[in-house]
């Protein structure tokens, strides 16, 4: 599906099928977002671990942080 109506959008954000380990991961191969709206808004968003790009925006802020972590506490 190239460009999914915000109805389809919304349904799939509302199905409970999409949503693992009680809501914590988002997973579905057919919404090609990366980040997706947390169910409560006011917590941020998640990632959609269905698509190949999340794990390396995953990656991408784990190095982020190592490196400040590394600046930090460097002699």
């Amino acid at each position: 599906m190239e460009n999914p109506s915000k109805e389809t959008l919304q349904s799939w954000h509302d199905d409970d099928n999409n949503w693992k380990l009680g809501g914590l991961f988002y997973y579905n191969k057919k919404d090609k977002r990366v980040f997706i709206e947390k169910r409560n808004p006011d917590y941020g968003v998640t990632l959609n671990f269905a698509n190949p790009k999340a794990f390396l925006a995953l990656l991408l802020g784990a190095l982020f942080f190592g490196f400040i972590v590394y600046m930090i506490t460097k002699d």
